[in-house]
Protein backbone atom coordinates (compact mmCIF):
# COMPACT_ATOMS: atom_id res chain seq x y z
CA UNK A 1 0.00 0.00 0.00
CA UNK A 2 3.14 2.31 1.00
CA UNK A 3 4.42 1.69 -2.65
CA UNK A 4 1.34 2.25 -4.44
CA UNK A 5 0.61 5.66 -2.18
CA UNK A 6 4.33 6.77 -3.28
CA UNK A 7 3.14 6.15 -6.80
CA UNK A 8 0.20 7.97 -6.79
CA UNK A 9 1.94 11.14 -5.43
CA UNK A 10 4.31 10.64 -7.63
CA UNK A 11 2.00 10.98 -10.60
CA UNK A 12 0.40 13.92 -9.25
CA UNK A 13 3.39 15.78 -8.68
CA UNK A 14 4.51 14.79 -12.64
CA UNK A 15 0.93 16.02 -13.84
CA UNK A 16 1.38 19.52 -11.36
CA UNK A 17 4.92 19.72 -13.18
CA UNK A 18 3.63 19.01 -16.71
CA UNK A 19 1.08 21.08 -16.17
CA UNK A 20 3.58 23.69 -15.65
CA UNK A 21 5.39 23.44 -19.00
CA UNK A 22 6.65 20.76 -21.16
CA UNK A 23 6.54 17.10 -20.19
CA UNK A 24 9.09 14.37 -21.50
CA UNK A 25 9.63 11.31 -22.11
CA UNK A 26 10.54 9.77 -18.62
CA UNK A 27 7.90 12.24 -17.29
CA UNK A 28 5.62 10.15 -19.33
CA UNK A 29 6.70 6.86 -18.59
CA UNK A 30 6.50 7.79 -14.92
CA UNK A 31 2.72 8.16 -15.50
CA UNK A 32 2.60 5.03 -17.53
CA UNK A 33 3.78 3.03 -14.40
CA UNK A 34 0.94 4.19 -12.54
CA UNK A 35 -1.87 4.41 -14.37
CA UNK A 36 -1.67 1.74 -17.96
CA UNK A 37 -3.85 -1.34 -17.04
CA UNK A 38 -1.54 -3.33 -19.44
CA UNK A 39 1.31 -2.97 -16.85
CA UNK A 40 -1.18 -3.27 -13.56
CA UNK A 41 -2.52 -6.50 -15.10
CA UNK A 42 1.37 -7.75 -15.58
CA UNK A 43 2.45 -6.71 -11.45
CA UNK A 44 -0.69 -8.30 -9.91
CA UNK A 45 0.39 -11.17 -12.30
CA UNK A 46 3.48 -11.13 -10.93
CA UNK A 47 2.33 -11.16 -7.18
CA UNK A 48 -0.02 -13.93 -8.17
CA UNK A 49 2.51 -16.28 -9.69
CA UNK A 50 4.66 -15.85 -7.26
CA UNK A 51 2.34 -17.98 -4.71
CA UNK A 52 2.73 -20.89 -6.79
CA UNK A 53 6.00 -21.61 -5.24
CA UNK A 54 3.84 -21.69 -1.39
CA UNK A 55 1.42 -23.88 -3.30
CA UNK A 56 4.26 -26.16 -4.66
CA UNK A 57 5.70 -26.98 -1.21
CA UNK A 58 2.38 -27.68 0.26
CA UNK A 59 2.79 -31.67 -0.81
CA UNK A 60 5.86 -31.68 0.68
CA UNK A 61 4.80 -30.51 4.39
CA UNK A 62 2.90 -31.91 7.19
CA UNK A 63 -1.28 -31.81 6.90
CA UNK A 64 -3.28 -32.01 10.28
CA UNK A 65 -6.76 -32.01 10.82
CA UNK A 66 -9.75 -33.22 13.13
CA UNK A 67 -12.66 -35.07 12.39
CA UNK A 68 -15.70 -36.65 14.67
CA UNK A 69 -19.05 -37.54 14.88
CA UNK A 70 -22.22 -37.89 17.08
CA UNK A 71 -25.10 -40.15 16.75
CA UNK A 72 -27.93 -41.14 18.89
CA UNK A 73 -29.68 -44.59 17.78
CA UNK A 74 -32.32 -46.83 18.14
CA UNK A 75 -36.28 -46.26 18.69
CA UNK A 76 -36.18 -43.92 21.71
CA UNK A 77 -32.84 -42.77 21.73
CA UNK A 78 -31.44 -44.84 23.97
CA UNK A 79 -27.66 -44.95 23.00
CA UNK A 80 -25.18 -42.60 21.80
CA UNK A 81 -21.98 -42.33 20.06
CA UNK A 82 -19.65 -39.70 20.50
CA UNK A 83 -16.22 -39.77 18.47
CA UNK A 84 -13.30 -37.71 17.19
CA UNK A 85 -9.75 -37.83 16.37
CA UNK A 86 -7.12 -35.80 15.74
CA UNK A 87 -4.04 -36.87 12.45
CA UNK A 88 -1.13 -36.03 11.32
CA UNK A 89 0.05 -37.03 8.36
CA UNK A 90 3.81 -36.28 7.13
CA UNK A 91 4.42 -37.40 3.23
CA UNK A 92 8.11 -39.39 3.30
CA UNK A 93 8.09 -40.74 -0.31
CA UNK A 94 6.02 -39.05 -2.92
CA UNK A 95 7.34 -38.24 -6.15
CA UNK A 96 4.45 -36.19 -7.75
CA UNK A 97 4.35 -33.79 -5.36
CA UNK A 98 8.33 -33.61 -5.61
CA UNK A 99 7.34 -32.63 -9.09
CA UNK A 100 5.11 -30.21 -8.09
CA UNK A 101 7.39 -28.61 -5.88
CA UNK A 102 9.79 -28.04 -8.87
CA UNK A 103 7.38 -26.96 -11.23
CA UNK A 104 5.92 -24.00 -8.40
CA UNK A 105 9.66 -22.69 -8.46
CA UNK A 106 9.70 -22.91 -12.04
CA UNK A 107 6.48 -21.04 -12.18
CA UNK A 108 8.01 -18.01 -10.34
CA UNK A 109 10.58 -18.14 -12.55
CA UNK A 110 8.14 -17.75 -15.40
CA UNK A 111 6.02 -15.09 -13.96
CA UNK A 112 9.23 -12.73 -13.19
CA UNK A 113 10.35 -13.44 -17.11
CA UNK A 114 6.57 -12.15 -18.18
CA UNK A 115 6.52 -9.14 -16.01
CA UNK A 116 9.88 -8.21 -17.16
CA UNK A 117 8.87 -8.37 -20.64
CA UNK A 118 5.78 -6.40 -19.59
CA UNK A 119 8.37 -3.70 -18.19
CA UNK A 120 10.45 -3.74 -21.48
CA UNK A 121 6.81 -3.68 -23.33
CA UNK A 122 5.55 -0.75 -21.28
CA UNK A 123 8.93 1.24 -21.95
CA UNK A 124 8.23 0.68 -26.08
CA UNK A 125 4.94 1.62 -26.02
CA UNK A 126 5.16 4.76 -24.09
CA UNK A 127 8.03 5.47 -26.42
CA UNK A 128 6.37 4.61 -29.94
CA UNK A 129 3.27 6.56 -28.60
CA UNK A 130 5.23 9.37 -27.71
CA UNK A 131 7.00 9.60 -30.60
CA UNK A 132 3.94 9.22 -32.77
CA UNK A 133 2.36 12.21 -31.29
CA UNK A 134 5.45 13.93 -32.44
CA UNK A 135 5.68 12.79 -35.23
CA UNK A 136 1.97 13.74 -35.96
CA UNK A 137 2.71 17.45 -34.71
CA UNK A 138 5.31 17.79 -37.50
CA UNK A 139 3.54 16.73 -39.90
CA UNK A 140 0.73 19.11 -39.20
CA UNK A 141 3.24 21.96 -38.19
CA UNK A 142 4.92 21.47 -42.01
CA UNK A 143 2.03 21.20 -43.62
CA UNK A 144 0.83 24.51 -41.50
CA UNK A 145 4.12 26.27 -42.97
CA UNK A 146 3.48 24.84 -47.04
CA UNK A 147 0.17 25.84 -46.74
CA UNK A 148 1.06 29.63 -45.84
CA UNK A 149 4.04 29.39 -48.56
CA UNK A 150 1.85 28.12 -51.13
CA UNK A 151 -0.80 31.02 -50.17
CA UNK A 152 1.82 33.72 -50.48
CA UNK A 153 2.50 32.22 -53.96
CA UNK A 154 -0.98 31.81 -54.67
CA UNK A 155 -1.57 35.84 -54.40
CA UNK A 156 1.42 36.42 -56.19
CA UNK A 157 0.27 34.87 -58.84
CA UNK A 158 -3.29 36.63 -58.84
CA UNK A 159 -1.14 39.75 -58.31
CA UNK A 160 0.95 38.96 -61.69
CA UNK A 161 -2.00 37.19 -63.30
CA UNK A 162 -3.99 41.21 -62.55
CA UNK A 163 -0.85 42.90 -63.64
CA UNK A 164 -0.37 40.54 -67.06
CA UNK A 165 2.33 39.12 -66.32
CA UNK A 166 1.50 35.75 -65.94
CA UNK A 167 -1.16 33.50 -66.72
CA UNK A 168 -4.33 32.03 -65.46
CA UNK A 169 -2.41 28.55 -65.53
CA UNK A 170 -0.43 29.67 -62.15
CA UNK A 171 -3.39 30.74 -60.39
CA UNK A 172 -5.32 28.09 -61.09
CA UNK A 173 -2.15 25.78 -60.22
CA UNK A 174 -1.71 27.42 -57.11
CA UNK A 175 -5.53 27.17 -55.91
CA UNK A 176 -5.37 23.80 -56.63
CA UNK A 177 -2.23 23.02 -54.16
CA UNK A 178 -3.69 25.38 -51.49
CA UNK A 179 -6.96 23.07 -51.58
CA UNK A 180 -4.43 20.17 -51.56
CA UNK A 181 -2.67 21.48 -48.35
CA UNK A 182 -6.18 22.49 -46.82
CA UNK A 183 -7.08 19.05 -47.20
CA UNK A 184 -3.97 17.55 -46.12
CA UNK A 185 -4.15 19.39 -43.05
CA UNK A 186 -7.26 18.45 -42.06
CA UNK A 187 -6.63 15.02 -42.21
CA UNK A 188 -2.64 15.49 -40.26
CA UNK A 189 -4.98 17.00 -37.47
CA UNK A 190 -7.09 13.79 -37.23
CA UNK A 191 -3.57 12.06 -37.28
CA UNK A 192 -2.77 13.97 -34.14
CA UNK A 193 -5.99 13.46 -32.41
CA UNK A 194 -5.45 9.71 -32.67
CA UNK A 195 -1.94 9.50 -31.71
CA UNK A 196 -2.39 12.11 -28.85
CA UNK A 197 -5.71 9.82 -27.76
CA UNK A 198 -3.10 6.47 -28.22
CA UNK A 199 -0.94 8.40 -25.24
CA UNK A 200 -4.16 9.03 -23.18
CA UNK A 201 -4.84 5.37 -23.09
CA UNK A 202 -1.61 4.34 -21.53
CA UNK A 203 -0.91 7.42 -19.27
CA UNK A 204 -4.47 7.81 -18.45
CA UNK A 205 -5.10 11.86 -18.80
CA UNK A 206 -5.32 14.09 -21.77
CA UNK A 207 -1.45 14.81 -22.18
CA UNK A 208 0.18 18.32 -22.03
CA UNK A 209 2.28 19.28 -24.64
CA UNK A 210 5.41 17.31 -24.91
CA UNK A 211 9.20 18.14 -25.52
CA UNK A 212 10.33 17.67 -28.77
CA UNK A 213 13.83 16.21 -30.42
CA UNK A 214 16.21 19.01 -30.43
CA UNK A 215 16.65 19.62 -34.23
CA UNK A 216 20.61 19.79 -33.48
CA UNK A 217 20.80 16.11 -31.92
CA UNK A 218 23.20 13.44 -33.27
CA UNK A 219 22.27 9.80 -33.00
CA UNK A 220 24.30 7.35 -31.98
CA UNK A 221 24.97 3.90 -33.51
CA UNK A 222 24.19 1.02 -31.59
CA UNK A 223 26.87 -0.41 -29.08
CA UNK A 224 28.64 -3.05 -29.96
CA UNK A 225 28.07 -2.24 -33.60
CA UNK A 226 27.93 -6.09 -34.23
CA UNK A 227 24.97 -7.36 -35.46
CA UNK A 228 25.94 -11.30 -34.49
CA UNK A 229 26.49 -9.94 -30.71
CA UNK A 230 22.68 -8.57 -30.42
CA UNK A 231 21.76 -11.74 -32.69
CA UNK A 232 23.66 -14.12 -29.71
CA UNK A 233 21.82 -11.78 -26.54
CA UNK A 234 18.27 -12.14 -28.21
CA UNK A 235 19.18 -16.13 -28.42
CA UNK A 236 19.44 -16.50 -24.63
CA UNK A 237 18.37 -13.36 -22.84
CA UNK A 238 15.46 -12.23 -24.61
CA UNK A 239 12.54 -12.33 -21.83
CA UNK A 240 10.60 -14.13 -24.57
CA UNK A 241 12.75 -16.84 -24.94
CA UNK A 242 13.65 -17.18 -21.15
CA UNK A 243 9.73 -17.68 -20.41
CA UNK A 244 9.14 -20.47 -22.73
CA UNK A 245 12.60 -22.16 -21.53
CA UNK A 246 10.74 -22.50 -18.55
CA UNK A 247 7.54 -23.67 -19.92
CA UNK A 248 9.89 -26.32 -21.49
CA UNK A 249 11.31 -27.01 -17.79
CA UNK A 250 7.73 -27.28 -16.17
CA UNK A 251 6.15 -29.35 -19.17
CA UNK A 252 9.18 -31.77 -19.15
CA UNK A 253 8.47 -31.61 -14.90
CA UNK A 254 4.90 -32.84 -15.76
CA UNK A 255 6.06 -35.85 -17.41
CA UNK A 256 7.80 -36.55 -14.60
CA UNK A 257 4.99 -36.20 -12.36
CA UNK A 258 2.54 -38.08 -13.96
CA UNK A 259 5.09 -40.74 -14.87
CA UNK A 260 4.72 -40.62 -10.71
CA UNK A 261 1.05 -42.25 -10.45
CA UNK A 262 2.88 -45.39 -11.22
CA UNK A 263 5.21 -45.37 -8.40
CA UNK A 264 4.13 -46.16 -4.46
CA UNK A 265 3.23 -43.63 -1.99
CA UNK A 266 4.78 -43.58 1.79
CA UNK A 267 3.22 -41.41 4.22
CA UNK A 268 3.94 -41.12 8.58
CA UNK A 269 0.14 -40.57 10.06
CA UNK A 270 0.08 -40.44 13.84
CA UNK A 271 -3.34 -39.85 15.02
CA UNK A 272 -5.15 -39.31 18.44
CA UNK A 273 -8.29 -40.91 19.07
CA UNK A 274 -11.37 -40.28 21.55
CA UNK A 275 -14.59 -42.78 21.71
CA UNK A 276 -17.73 -42.30 23.77
CA UNK A 277 -20.57 -44.65 23.34
CA UNK A 278 -23.23 -45.45 25.79
CA UNK A 279 -26.35 -47.36 25.80
CA UNK A 280 -29.05 -47.89 28.27
CA UNK A 281 -30.47 -51.10 26.76
CA UNK A 282 -26.29 -52.82 26.69
CA UNK A 283 -24.93 -50.64 29.86
CA UNK A 284 -21.73 -53.60 29.30
CA UNK A 285 -20.86 -52.40 26.02
CA UNK A 286 -20.44 -48.55 27.81
CA UNK A 287 -17.05 -47.12 26.37
CA UNK A 288 -14.61 -44.34 27.00
CA UNK A 289 -11.44 -43.24 26.46
CA UNK A 290 -8.51 -42.24 24.17
CA UNK A 291 -6.37 -44.31 22.09
CA UNK A 292 -3.12 -43.09 20.37
CA UNK A 293 -1.61 -44.29 17.17
CA UNK A 294 1.23 -43.71 14.59
CA UNK A 295 2.79 -45.57 11.88
CA UNK A 296 3.50 -45.90 8.56
CA UNK A 297 0.77 -45.37 5.20
CA UNK A 298 1.82 -47.27 1.71
CA UNK A 299 0.03 -47.54 -1.02
CA UNK A 300 1.21 -49.31 -4.18
CA UNK A 301 -0.90 -48.23 -7.91
CA UNK A 302 -2.31 -51.07 -9.91
CA UNK A 303 -4.15 -49.80 -12.32
CA UNK A 304 -6.41 -46.52 -12.75
CA UNK A 305 -8.27 -47.23 -15.70
CA UNK A 306 -5.64 -46.35 -18.24
CA UNK A 307 -6.10 -42.71 -16.75
CA UNK A 308 -2.40 -42.54 -15.91
CA UNK A 309 -0.88 -43.29 -19.03
CA UNK A 310 -3.00 -41.29 -21.18
CA UNK A 311 -2.45 -37.96 -19.20
CA UNK A 312 1.68 -39.06 -19.14
CA UNK A 313 0.81 -39.41 -23.09
CA UNK A 314 -0.98 -36.15 -22.90
CA UNK A 315 2.24 -34.10 -21.05
CA UNK A 316 4.40 -35.69 -23.51
CA UNK A 317 2.71 -33.83 -26.20
CA UNK A 318 2.42 -30.44 -24.71
CA UNK A 319 6.31 -31.01 -23.81
CA UNK A 320 7.22 -30.90 -27.78
CA UNK A 321 4.53 -27.99 -28.28
CA UNK A 322 6.77 -25.77 -25.79
CA UNK A 323 9.86 -26.86 -27.30
CA UNK A 324 8.17 -25.86 -30.68
CA UNK A 325 7.09 -22.46 -28.76
CA UNK A 326 10.49 -22.02 -27.12
CA UNK A 327 12.21 -22.29 -30.88
CA UNK A 328 9.60 -19.96 -32.68
CA UNK A 329 10.61 -17.59 -29.71
CA UNK A 330 14.06 -17.96 -30.39
CA UNK A 331 13.58 -16.95 -34.07
CA UNK A 332 11.36 -14.63 -33.22
CA UNK A 333 13.80 -12.66 -30.41
CA UNK A 334 16.84 -13.03 -32.85
CA UNK A 335 14.40 -11.65 -36.13
CA UNK A 336 13.54 -8.60 -34.07
CA UNK A 337 16.91 -8.29 -33.31
CA UNK A 338 18.10 -8.17 -36.85
CA UNK A 339 14.99 -6.12 -37.72
CA UNK A 340 16.64 -3.42 -35.06
CA UNK A 341 19.65 -2.95 -35.70
CA UNK A 342 19.27 -2.70 -39.51
CA UNK A 343 16.78 -0.27 -38.37
CA UNK A 344 19.35 1.48 -36.84
CA UNK A 345 22.09 1.44 -38.97
CA UNK A 346 20.06 2.40 -41.83
CA UNK A 347 18.06 4.97 -40.08
CA UNK A 348 21.45 6.72 -39.31
CA UNK A 349 22.30 6.60 -43.05
CA UNK A 350 18.70 7.93 -43.79
CA UNK A 351 18.81 10.44 -41.42
CA UNK A 352 22.24 12.29 -42.73
CA UNK A 353 20.94 11.66 -46.26
CA UNK A 354 17.64 13.57 -45.54
CA UNK A 355 19.76 16.29 -43.67
CA UNK A 356 21.37 16.87 -47.12
CA UNK A 357 18.55 16.53 -48.91
CA UNK A 358 17.17 19.27 -46.47
CA UNK A 359 19.61 21.70 -48.03
CA UNK A 360 19.56 20.76 -51.48
CA UNK A 361 15.80 21.11 -51.46
CA UNK A 362 15.90 24.33 -50.08
CA UNK A 363 18.42 25.92 -52.28
CA UNK A 364 16.23 24.20 -54.91
CA UNK A 365 13.15 26.47 -53.75
CA UNK A 366 15.56 29.95 -53.28
CA UNK A 367 16.91 28.99 -57.05
CA UNK A 368 13.18 28.58 -58.32
CA UNK A 369 11.85 31.70 -56.18
CA UNK A 370 14.47 33.47 -57.90
CA UNK A 371 13.73 32.01 -61.03
CA UNK A 372 10.20 32.95 -60.97
CA UNK A 373 11.03 36.20 -60.34
CA UNK A 374 13.22 37.15 -63.28
CA UNK A 375 10.97 35.14 -65.45
CA UNK A 376 12.78 31.95 -66.28
CA UNK A 377 10.89 29.77 -63.91
CA UNK A 378 6.97 29.04 -63.18
CA UNK A 379 5.08 28.66 -60.69
CA UNK A 380 4.33 25.32 -60.41
CA UNK A 381 8.43 25.22 -60.13
CA UNK A 382 8.10 27.03 -57.05
CA UNK A 383 5.04 25.05 -55.79
CA UNK A 384 7.00 21.44 -56.45
CA UNK A 385 10.03 23.09 -54.81
CA UNK A 386 8.10 23.99 -51.79
CA UNK A 387 5.96 20.54 -51.49
CA UNK A 388 9.84 18.87 -52.01
CA UNK A 389 11.13 20.77 -48.73
CA UNK A 390 8.74 20.17 -46.45
CA UNK A 391 8.34 16.62 -47.49
CA UNK A 392 11.94 15.95 -46.86
CA UNK A 393 11.86 17.88 -43.49
CA UNK A 394 8.75 15.69 -42.63
CA UNK A 395 10.21 12.25 -43.21
CA UNK A 396 14.14 13.68 -41.77
CA UNK A 397 11.79 14.51 -38.47
CA UNK A 398 10.09 10.92 -39.08
CA UNK A 399 13.34 9.00 -39.33
CA UNK A 400 15.04 10.34 -36.66
CA UNK A 401 12.14 8.99 -34.32
CA UNK A 402 12.27 5.67 -36.19
CA UNK A 403 15.84 5.88 -35.21
CA UNK A 404 15.20 6.19 -31.70
CA UNK A 405 12.56 3.74 -31.09
CA UNK A 406 14.80 0.62 -33.29
CA UNK A 407 17.25 1.41 -31.13
CA UNK A 408 15.07 0.40 -28.04
CA UNK A 409 13.78 -2.22 -30.06
CA UNK A 410 17.05 -3.80 -30.44
CA UNK A 411 17.83 -3.45 -26.70
CA UNK A 412 14.43 -4.86 -25.77
CA UNK A 413 15.37 -7.86 -28.47
CA UNK A 414 17.91 -8.59 -26.93
CA UNK A 415 16.75 -8.62 -22.92
CA UNK A 416 18.57 -5.19 -22.15
CA UNK A 417 16.00 -2.52 -22.50
CA UNK A 418 15.81 -0.76 -18.91
CA UNK A 419 14.75 2.68 -17.90
CA UNK A 420 18.18 4.15 -18.06
CA UNK A 421 17.86 3.31 -21.97
CA UNK A 422 14.61 5.83 -22.06
CA UNK A 423 16.87 8.44 -19.77
CA UNK A 424 18.99 8.42 -22.33
CA UNK A 425 16.75 9.56 -24.97
CA UNK A 426 15.06 11.94 -22.70
CA UNK A 427 18.22 13.70 -22.81
CA UNK A 428 17.82 14.33 -26.43
CA UNK A 429 14.82 16.27 -25.76
CA UNK A 430 14.31 20.49 -25.20
CA UNK A 431 11.25 22.45 -24.86
CA UNK A 432 7.91 22.06 -26.24
CA UNK A 433 6.93 22.85 -30.11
Amino acid sequence: MRRTLLASLLAVGLSLHAAAGAADLLQVYQLALVNDPVYTSARYALTAGREKEIQGRVGLLPTAGVGGSYMRSDQNFDSSSNTYALQLTQPLFRLANWESYKQGKLSVASSEAQFAQAQQDLILRVGQAYFDVLAAQDALSFLGAQKIAISEQLASAKRNFEIGTSTITDTNEAQARYDLANAQEIAAQNDLEVALARLQQIIGQPPTPLAVLRSSVKLSPPQPAQIDTWVASAQSDNYGVMAQQVALEIAQSEIKRNRADYTPTVDLVAARNFNDQKSVRTPYLNQRGYSNSIGVQWNIPLFSGFSTSSKVDEAVALAEKARSDLDNARRTAVLNARQAYLGVANGLSQVKAYEAAEVSSQSSLDSNKLGYQVGVRINIDVLNAQQQLYSTRRDLSKARYDTLMNGLKLKAAAGALREEDLAQVNALLGGAQ
